[in-house]
């Protein structure tokens, strides 16, 4: 099935993203969530990414027939700092507690700034302090709107034997590249929307341009 699997960039395409990867090592580590209590997933890494980038999967037991999944790509402002620029951090946290309670998996990949990296990241902050919106900024930039590629995410999914996902996330996207590396998704489960007055365009761009299902896309137009 990833035989199958293009990338969503010409370029990015390589033949070893077709090879299926393989865990590396399992390791249990204590995570804190959002109510004050623990959760101890199990953390796995992996061998044979296509992209070579060091994402992690955190599986959360007991998981259902068909296992909730998030895809969560590495926010550092928001995910360590809390930055309230986006909807990263929320977005994880609620994933965490989400999966303790009801079991399944947060892939985490290295995808920092939807793909163009930390430091690129900030610059394109700096272009939307004099107005540009998140994804105009990235062209200013000279990179496309997203850079995400998922056959990573695929080959972690089949390396953990779950071929068939119930997927979390309001970006339609994901749910497109998974399918066309053979995850069967059964349902896309919403995130929530953690929209404040610092974050409030940033949501809007992601509706608009990248046709994000957030549930105030008519208030925020």
């Amino acid at each position: 099935m990833l035989h199958a699997c293009k990338g969503k960039y010409p370029e990015t395409d390589a033949d070893s993203v077709s090879d299926p990867a393989r865990t590396r090592a399992v390791v249990e580590v204590p995570v804190r969530l959002a109510d004050g209590g623990w959760s101890t997933p199990k953390m796995v890494t992996f061998h044979g990414l296509g992209d070579g980038l060091e994402h992690i999967a955190l599986v959360f037991e007991p998981t259902a027939a068909v296992p909730l999944v998030r895809l969560h790509s590495e926010c550092l402002t928001g995910d360590v700092f809390g930055s309230a620029r986006c909807d990263c951090g929320p977005q994880l946290t609620e994933s965490l507690q989400l999966l303790a309670t009801e079991g399944g998996i947060l892939l985490y990949l290295r995808q920092e700034g939807r793909g163009i990296g930390l430091y690129n990241k900030l610059d394109a902050y700096r272009l939307q302090d004099q107005g540009l919106d998140t994804f105009a900024a990235n062209r200013e930039l000279n990179f496309p709107d997203d850079l995400r590629d998922y056959r990573s995410a695929a080959q972690m999914l089949l390396a953990l034997d779950t071929p068939r996902i119930r997927l979390h996330t309001n970006n339609p996207d994901k749910a497109a590249q998974l399918r066309a590396c053979g995850i069967d998704i059964e349902e896309a489960v919403p995130t929530g929307i953690f929209r404040t007055s610092r974050n409030a365009q940033y949501l809007r761009a992601k509706a608009v341009h990248s046709g994000h299902t957030i549930d105030l896309v008519e208030e925020l137009i």
